[in-house]
């Protein structure tokens, strides 16, 4: 009947962690380089030619700018590896079954995988490649 000693072990449920930290500081620069893509997508894709700009001859771009695709690629990509890196921490780091799943990094990965999917077959498209 010996009485443990509290101060012998650490209790981790009652205080955060250096990993707890570092898994919301990815899933968050992941969530803003996701945003940054966004943005910079809206400048490197094609125009679209609406039925306006071809009455009054205004002259559309329909091609990918590739200098900008680059980084739209190192982007997509830093956000896709932030949010994985961010799912494996939370992976080791849970205990319990009712653990938040973090759906938002799944749904993250996931949408930037594709994302990169279809730029890639776009920018192949145009290089008559495929």
């Amino acid at each position: 009947m010996g009485i443990e000693n509290s101060s012998a072990t650490k209790e981790r449920r009652k205080s955060i962690d250096f990993w707890f930290y570092l898994a919301r500081t990815l899933t968050v620069c992941s969530w803003l380089a996701f945003l940054a893509a966004i943005n910079i997508s809206y400048f490197v894709a094609p125009e679209t030619d609406f039925g306006v700009l071809r009455y009054h001859d205004i002259e559309v771009r329909q091609f990918w700018l590739t200098p900008l695709t680059g980084y739209l690629y190192l982007v997509i990509w830093f956000s896709a590896a932030g949010s994985y890196a961010s799912m494996l921490i939370h992976k080791y780091r849970s205990r319990r079954r009712n653990d938040n799943t973090h759906y938002n990094a799944y749904f993250l990965l996931g949408f930037n995988l594709i994302w990169l999917s279809v730029i890639l077959h776009h920018v192949l498209e145009a290089a008559n490649v495929l």
